[in-house]
């Protein structure tokens, strides 16, 4: 003798909570809680605007400057010669560096050197 199945049905209700609980999960997950932004992003992110190991810039007023980006540090030949070594600020930057009364900060293909002195001087390689 077989056995028979009797199937019940789940009350809409049940069925509407367990859909959004699913939804609100599987948002949280791929949203990375909505402050961190996921790591293929930061990747992404990093390669695109990494500073190369060299580069000359084209500042603003026509003069142009090289930066020689060393990780935690950068050589700075000024666009009046003068050479700078700027250490990172803080120790863990890879974009901003300073000491003293002088500071680079490199974004992207963008760089804005301060230094004592003289106006802020914006360039693009």
């Amino acid at each position: 003798m077989g056995l028979i199945r009797i199937r019940r049905r789940r009350p809409p209700l049940v069925m509407l909570l367990l859909a959004a609980g699913c939804a609100l999960a599987t948002a949280s997950c791929q949203s990375g809680g909505g402050s961190q932004p996921t790591a293929a992003a930061a990747a992404e992110t990093s390669v695109s605007e990494a500073q190369p190991r060299t580069a000359s810039y084209n500042c603003t007023d026509g003069a142009t400057m090289t930066v020689e980006n060393l990780g935690s540090s950068v050589h700075v030949v000024g666009p009046d010669g003068q050479s700078l070594d700027l250490p990172a600020s803080p120790e863990t930057q890879r974009n901003r560096y300073g000491q003293a009364s002088d500071a680079i900060v490199l974004e992207g293909r963008e760089a804005l050197l301060m230094r004592r002195g003289h106006e802020p001087l914006n360039c693009m390689r």
